[in-house]
């Protein structure tokens, strides 16, 4: 330590050039104010029945004896005295403790006090150091023969000073570290405060003279919450403990009152998950151990940031109207008063300690925090901190602000998806209706679309692009407008109005910065998306494909996890529509999956574009159309029971024409044909009509008249349905070949418009209605053939629904030789050939990987220890419904029924 020592030589000078005076006084009994020595600071502090030992930090403390120093600096009531008596009671040698007090600020009083306790300690032991007689003063022969004395041992002293921060006067940790210094190996000493003490520690951390335990070790681990809790007769599974800890941020006195209240609880659990800190007996520590101690301007400047998350000394000058915040939240950081830092300037409030204030400024400040939220928003909206801008323009009720930050910002589109939109949608929540800036407006259009209330979206954005009409230098609200209207259009199924704010939205971004544009990559995705289902429900198929690709495609990312997902969902659902059930399913199980890893459940009501996971249920609305095509009955009825509630208010004619579709299929192919036109009769409205929504509705309502004897009729109402659709089209050829037909199936089969290829589910049922007149017109060499490609092409596909729908003339074509062989084992019963697996199973396994979320993993690893659903939710500190909920997953994705059945797949795919 050159510099230590280089600085020694001052501190010497000053110490031994100090005048002399008299060094024992009168009465060795006591202290140099006259008072008696009070034995009970030199005792180590007891420890109460309920106390954990932390072999983590006793450990640490271990090296206290290879060096020096060792300061151990931590909040109040954050375990310090209580850990270092552990420790130093479970020491070989005997240590000299003393409970430094606010008396001690006189350097004769603390170092007779130091003296004293090195003597109760043995050290020294035959000393020939006397006692200061004169409060304010020191002998310096005195601190010099103590050194000398420390230096000489044989074994050093340790010497613990408990609540070192009494001590401020400079001149005794001048003193001190000259004592220590020529203490050389004799001498370790141990600080314990809440405060940095007056030493050069930078010193001794450069010369590895120093160990340090501070406020992040002390903190208590989730683990050790946990084992004090059980000290106090409660048990608290893992999850709960870590949220306790979160709240406490493991501070110790937090921890054990919460847990001596708890015991006074009819439910502790529940006590610990919720208890109002403002009303506990951890208010009464921290205002009588922290604010009242605290000076009037500081009082008022916590009392203040109170209302924020985070605070830095500009943002809490604004709210106080003072210029003094930065030297005060310097020193109640330095003085480990609750004041956290978080790095650049910035600060936070202890949890605990925030709620409390919050609560005392009410009280000593009343109706003031809407006001100091008011100034928050301003200063934060300057200098350009959106998030918190917008939370705290809502907790002042000043909306203006709230939403102009989100649209100026361009973050419209984050209420309908990323990480916060349930957050902001919540913040909005209370916003009234009336009269307001067009942001407000935009808002309020926002809200209403993702909650699927179109009529008051459409009057919200009337009044918007009203107001907006004459201020062409408000790009961001008008680029907002043009989003929000390709919604309302998607939701209304009106291409033209969304073509329109498409056109226009693509002119306004060159009006807008570039980097902003960056920042949301969401704004893009969400239109594309919008615009892409509005062409699909149109029949613009290739157009749709396009756009949605454009977004599918692009780089994973919170802020688009849901237009992304959405867009895979459509695109599965143009294949299912152009008859690639493979493809069609292999993407809607993608976009199942990966919306549930990205947490986007669909909550009942939840319309799409709302950030709730749209893109999930279009993906099992298709996977339900592919079972009933695959003869998986239940498996489709399945799919549909789980979309049946989040789908029943949206406004999205897409999902609600999908589930129309896969209800009526299902329904005719169980001889429900009344019940099937009505479901495909289903309220599916659209400013423009879709082609193929009204193809299959007309295909369905065709097949329940030839169902019942009216061939006729059936014929008719086929009028409708043209080769543009071909998927619709060859399911109406083969029922107006059915109902005695021939001329008009073909000429309707030959009509079709491929656009770019067609999948098996057109080939397959085109070649049986082909076949199948071939055959009625006696040319069954010609039927043969054209059903033998048939049953190769539907096999890869595992397509059963067009042969079991074919009706009785297939059935002795299927019983010859060649046919036999090439539909056993996967259509009709028997052996497979060429190696084909036997089938049709019920439940096939997944065509994509089984991905699983982590809390899927929690529960499928349980299933696997044959735990109960009522177990599992006691585990893992969750709600039995939760748990099922979990259950219901895992078996779709694993495409099982049955407990063991997942635990068997899991293995076999080695998730387990």
């Amino acid at each position: 330590m050159d510099e230590a020592e280089g600085g020694e030589t001052s501190v010497a000078e000053n110490i031994l050039g100090e005048g002399q005076g008299p060094t024992v006084p009168v009465d060795p009994r006591t202290d140099p104010l006259g008072d008696p020595f009070l034995r009970t600071r030199f005792a180590l502090p007891a420890k109460p029945a309920t106390f954990l030992r932390r072999r983590r930090l006793l450990g640490h403390l271990d090296q206290a004896l290879r060096t020096p120093l060792t300061l151990v600096n931590g909040a109040a009531g954050a375990g310090k005295t209580l850990l270092v008596a552990d420790w130093a009671d479970g020491l070989r040698q005997p240590v000299a403790w003393l409970a430094v007090e606010a008396g001690d600020r006189h350097p004769g009083v603390f170092w007779a006090y130091v003296v004293q306790a090195l003597r109760a300690a043995g050290a020294p032991a035959h000393s020939p150091v006397g006692l200061p007689a004169d409060p304010p003063r020191v002998d310096g022969r005195l601190l010099a023969t103590l050194a000398a004395e420390l230096n000489d041992r044989e074994h050093p002293a340790v010497l613990v000073l408990d609540d070192y921060d009494h001590v401020i006067a400079p001149e005794i940790a001048e003193q001190l570290e000259f004592v220590l210094h020529h203490a050389g190996q004799g001498l370790h000493l141990v600080l314990v405060t809440r405060t940095e003490p007056l030493l050069p520690l930078h010193r001794y951390r450069a010369a590895g003279d120093l160990t340090e335990i501070r406020a992040a070790e002390l903190a208590f681990t989730p683990e050790e919450a946990s084992d004090l809790l059980e000290l106090h007769g409660l048990s608290l599974p893992v999850p709960a403990a870590h949220a306790l800890v979160d709240r406490t941020r493991g501070w110790a006195v937090g921890l054990r009152l919460s847990a001596l209240a708890a015991r006074e609880s009819a439910d502790p659990e529940l006590y610990l998950k919720e208890f109002e800190a403002e009303r506990s007996t951890i208010a009464d520590f921290l205002l009588a151990e922290v604010l009242r101690g605290q000076t009037e301007e500081t009082q008022d400047l916590l009392l203040r940031v109170s209302v924020l998350e985070r605070f830095c000394p500009d943002l809490a000058n604004a709210l106080t109207g003072r210029t003094d915040a930065e030297p005060l939240l310097d020193g109640l950081h330095r003085a480990n008063a609750f004041v956290e830092p978080l790095g650049h300037r910035w600060y936070r409030l202890h949890p605990l300690f925030g709620e409390i204030l919050r609560a005392h400024l009410r009280v000593r400040l009343p109706g003031l925090e809407p006001e100091l939220h008011r100034r928050a928003a301003l200063w934060l909206r300057r200098s350009g901190f959106l998030p918190e801008t917008v939370t705290h323009g809502a907790a002042a009720g000043d909306w203006d602000v709230a939403a102009g930050a989100l649209v100026d910002d361009l973050a419209i589109g984050r209420i309908f998806t990323g990480p916060h939109a349930d957050d902001l949608t919540q913040l909005f929540s209370s916003m009234a209706p009336g009269a307001g800036s067009a942001e407000t407006d935009l808002v309020r259009a926002a809200r209403a679309l993702a909650g699927h209330d179109v009529d008051h979206a459409l009057a919200s954005l009337r009044h918007a692009e009203e107001q907006l009409a004459d201020a062409p230098d408000r790009a961001a609200a008008r680029l907002s407008l043009a989003l929000l209207d390709v919604l309302a259009a998607r939701l209304t199924g009106c291409p033209p109005r969304a073509e329109k704010a498409a056109e226009a939205a693509d002119a306004l971004r060159r009006d807008i910065p570039r980097h902003l544009l960056d920042q949301h990559p969401e704004l893009p995705a969400l239109l594309l998306t919008h615009l892409g289902s509005v062409r699909l429900w149109a029949g613009r198929f290739e157009d749709a494909r396009e756009a949605l690709t454009t977004v599918a495609g692009a780089h994973d990312g919170a802020l688009t996890a849901m237009p992304r997902e959405e867009s895979r969902a459509h695109l599965a659902l143009l294949d299912y529509l152009n008859g690639w059930l493979g493809r069609a399913e292999r993407k809607a199980l993608a976009a199942v999956s990966e919306a549930e890893q990205d947490g986007l459940p669909q909550p009942p009501g939840a319309a799409p574009g709302s950030g709730a996971g749209a893109g999930a249920d279009i993906g099992r609305l298709v996977l339900a159309a592919v079972a009933v095509d695959r003869h998986e009955l239940d498996r489709a009825q399945a799919l549909l029971d789980e979309t049946a509630r989040s789908t029943a208010g949206t406004r999205d004619p897409v999902p609600m024409a999908g589930r129309a579709l896969a209800s009526a299929r299902l329904l005719l192919v169980r001889g429900k044909a009344r019940a099937a036109v009505e479901a495909a009769d289903a309220t599916v409205s659209g400013a423009v009509a879709s082609p193929w929504a009204a193809s299959h509705e007309a295909i369905v309502v065709s097949a329940a008249h030839l169902a019942e004897g009216r061939p006729e009729e059936a014929a008719q109402v086929l009028e409708r349905v043209s080769g543009d659709q071909p998927a619709c089209a060859v399911e109406a050829a083969a029922i107006q070949l059915a109902a005695g037909r021939p001329e008009a199936a073909l000429d309707l089969l030959d009509s079709i418009h491929t656009h770019g290829g067609t999948g098996p589910a057109v080939t397959v049922r085109a070649a049986l209605v082909r076949a199948r007149a071939a055959e009625e017109a006696g040319d069954s060499t010609t039927a043969h053939r054209l059903l033998a490609r048939a049953l190769l092409d539907a096999r890869r596909e595992r397509l059963r629904r067009p042969f079991l729908d074919a009706g009785p003339w297939i059935g002795p074509l299927l019983a010859t030789a060649p046919l036999k062989e090439l539909a056993a084992g996967w259509l009709t019963p028997g052996t497979p050939s060429h190696g084909e697996r036997a089938g049709p199973e019920p439940a096939p396994a997944p065509l994509v990987p089984v991905e699983l979320s982590g809390r899927e993993r929690d529960v499928l690893e349980r299933l696997a220890r044959m735990m109960s659903t009522e177990e599992i939710a006691a585990d893992l500190y969750v709600s039995v419904n939760t748990v099922k909920t979990h259950l219901k997953s895992l078996y779709r994705k694993l495409a099982v029924n049955r407990r063991g059945d997942a635990v068997r797949r899991a293995r076999d795919q080695k998730l387990l």
